[in-house]
């Protein structure tokens, strides 16, 4: 046949889903969880050194508020993201040198 010519990567759907993972999505988590951090901690020191001023307290009660939402909106990506991995194991699917898969034992 004339598609046995064409090379296929033999790589496994895990071994895509731990790459995307690793260089696209952790770096992009680590870095909005930092940014959530630093918009928690700008809101707290703004609620210290302003003790007076109520609007002030009120608008840096919202960002520390935000700042802790943004922190678990993170946390439970990088959760999903985990899931997601040890779900999909590389047991489970594989790819063929054909370019056929096979799905094995689903538990």
């Amino acid at each position: 046949m004339i598609f046995q010519m064409i090379p296929v990567a033999e790589a496994s759907i895990n071994t895509l889903m731990k790459s995307i993972d690793k260089v696209i999505i952790n770096p992009i988590i680590v870095l909005l969880f930092a940014l959530a951090v630093a918009f928690f901690i700008y809101g707290l020191a703004e609620y210290l050194l302003s003790p007076d001023n109520e609007e002030k307290r009120k608008a840096s009660k919202d960002h520390m508020l935000w700042g802790v939402f943004g922190m678990f909106i993170m946390v439970s990506v990088f959760g999903i993201m985990s899931l997601l991995l040890n779900t999909v194991g590389e047991d489970r699917i594989k790819l063929q040198s054909t370019g056929d898969y096979e799905i094995g034992n689903l538990k």
